[in-house]
């Protein structure tokens, strides 16, 4: 017997559709919350559902049972909850960009016995995929997988900055925008291929280099260690190998000729 137009089985009822829109509106929901905008109301969210208050409520209520979103009865105002976090590891995990660096990383790290870091672009700064750490130091430096770093601050960030179409970053301050210094800054960046950070607070030093797929950035790796062991000198050796095996990642993810230059 043929299945009937418009049913999931043969002469029964077509279930798919109401489950596709649970499962969209649930999405359209948990999208709903960026850095910029952690928290939301139930107004705000029935407003990005268009529907009803009671149905926001449903699946809000839903979405606290399953630990994907949390709720504040002091504020009335909902935030992703911590199943997002687990979630986000995994998927993290999963990219194919941190089983290609793998190899490459655990080389770098054997080859300067500094931290390695690999950082990816969640749309709004740059977040760690993936740390190898030091071994032979006496001084160790752990950098946590899923840490969000500063766009500006970070010599990941501003090899993001550098590298990214505008179009894909968010609006930096106009202060940052129209600071010759910045401006600089960047522009250098383009022509050694690396970024150099050294916060005066904590005496770590770091240094960036952008990983290409295509031509198009698809993340950075970092050199991550104290003032004391890692030069700020983007001609240094370390520095040299930390650019050479970004060079050698991106050719691995298939680099064309006419990705932008990196030095």
């Amino acid at each position: 017997m043929a299945t009937k137009a418009g049913t999931g089985e043969r002469g029964g009822p077509d279930t798919t559709a109401p489950t596709i829109q649970t499962v969209q509106r649930a999405a359209l929901i948990l999208g709903s919350f960026t850095v910029g905008k952690p928290h939301m109301s139930l107004n705000e969210i029935t407003a990005r559902l268009g529907a009803s208050k009671a149905t926001a409520h449903r699946y809000t209520k839903a979405l606290r049972a399953a630990n994907l979103l949390r709720y504040d009865e002091r504020t009335s105002l909902y935030s992703l909850g911590p199943q997002v976090l687990t979630l986000a590891t995994a998927a993290r995990a999963g990219l194919p960009i941190v089983a290609a660096a793998e190899p490459y990383m655990e080389e770098l790290v054997r080859r300067i016995d500094e931290t390695i870091v690999l950082s990816v672009w969640d749309g709004e700064s740059p977040t760690v995929v993936r740390s190898v750490d030091n071994t032979a130091h006496m001084v160790r430096i752990s950098v946590r997988v899923g840490s969000r770093l500063d766009l500006t601050s970070s010599a990941q960030g501003r090899i993001f900055l550098t590298f990214l179409p505008p179009d894909q970053v968010p609006a930096l301050p106009r202060s940052v925008r129209k600071s010759s210094e910045f401006t600089e800054e960047l522009d250098a960046i383009r022509r050694h291929g690396l970024s150099v950070n050294s916060p005066a607070v904590n005496g770590v030093r770091t240094i960036a280099a952008p990983i290409f797929e295509g031509d198009k950035i698809s993340g950075t790796l970092a050199v991550v260690g104290t003032t004391a062991t890692v030069p700020d000198d983007v001609k240094s050796p370390m520095a040299q190998a930390l650019l050479e095996t970004a060079r050698a990642l991106s050719q691995r993810l298939g680099t064309s000729d006419s990705a932008p230059s990196a030095g």
